[in-house]
């Protein structure tokens, strides 16, 4: 039988081993999805932070692209992996609309992740073309309202918040806009430039180089603030459709039983990222505005928007592709 002393000897043998294999923690390379495929924002954003991420915990980073199903490949991937901290991801709105969206998933948005904090917001932007007459958001809810159904905007699919963006203009503006899907924003972008379409909400990140060019007019950012890359351009909300909000938000999640001290190491070193100048200047050139966050606050927004477009999406009837 075990005295006192040897078996608090023991205790204290295993305390220290479990302090060892969590400050052991990344042990080996971090797998971080991106369901997305590469160069869009999602994918600049995540290798920009994996790069510091990295370094910070003596590991690598790696991204793997594991695009499909409007982000729900990747989501299952993770869904399922080991919850040991080696896998993580970065998702965008998706998490909060496709359960909506494409009726039942093989993975639950809110049960089967742990939030590790928000990364960063990408408005988009409500674009015409250089030669459209519209000059201003009250032009085109005049236009809108003067032949509903007749102006046509573009967005990269059903279920984008590029989609999203049009459909919650068309019900709080009281206005009728027929929808246009493309596989992508950038065919989308090309029909628009061409005039084949009228208007687009399309992402920053995509638009701001047609923007910069002269060739698309900024009428308007769809987020509750002006973009710091377009400070001149009002938001819709002020332009004329009070109330009017949709913030494009990434965000990063691991599977839902990893160790609280793992989620927490992983939520400091991705706000450190995100306070390092480099890293905020690299955000800046696509458009996108730094957000970091508490793990419980990115909880209670995931929920908060899928309250949203939940409304939405069964108020409009939308459907994925």
């Amino acid at each position: 039988m075990l005295n006192r002393r040897t078996l608090l000897a023991a205790l204290a043998l295993l305390g220290a081993g479990g302090v060892h294999a969590q400050a052991a923690y990344p042990s080996k390379p971090v797998r971080w999805i991106v369901p997305f495929p590469p160069a869009g924002a999602m994918d600049v954003i995540a290798r920009t932070l994996a790069e510091h991420m990295g370094r910070a915990l003596g590991q690598s980073f790696v991204i793997e692209n594991k695009p499909g199903a409007g982000g729900n490949i990747g989501m299952d991937l993770v869904a399922k992996a080991p919850a040991d901290g080696h896998t993580m991801m970065i998702v965008a709105n998706g998490m909060a609309v496709n359960k909506f969206l494409y009726g039942k998933l093989s993975f639950d948005p809110v049960k089967d992740f742990a939030p590790v904090s928000l990364v960063a917001v990408v408005p988009n932007v409500l674009v015409v073309p250089a030669a459209s007459s519209a000059r201003s958001v009250a032009d085109v809810i005049a236009q809108a309202k003067a032949k509903p159904g007749a102006l046509t905007y573009a967005s990269a699919g059903n279920g984008t918040s590029l989609h999203l963006a049009g459909e919650l203009f068309a019900s709080m503006a009281k206005v009728e806009l027929m929808h246009v899907p493309y596989k992508g924003s950038g065919p989308a972008i090309t029909d628009l430039l061409g005039g084949q379409v009228d208007l687009m909400f399309d992402s920053l990140t995509s638009a701001r180089p047609h923007i910069e060019s002269g060739k698309l007019r900024a009428l308007a950012v769809t987020t509750r603030t002006r973009a710091s890359a377009l400070p001149a351009v009002p938001t819709i909300a002020e332009a004329g459709v009070p109330g009017y909000e949709l913030a494009p938000w990434y965000a990063v999640y691991v599977p839902a039983a990893t160790p609280q001290p793992v989620v927490a190491k992983l939520n400091q070193a991705l706000l450190d990222a995100l306070r390092k100048p480099e890293v905020r200047q690299r955000l800046a050139a696509i458009g996108a505005e730094p957000v970091g966050s508490t793990p419980e606050a990115l909880r209670a927004h995931l929920q908060s928007e899928m309250d949203k477009w939940g409304r939405v999406i069964a108020e409009r009837g939308i459907r994925a592709d």
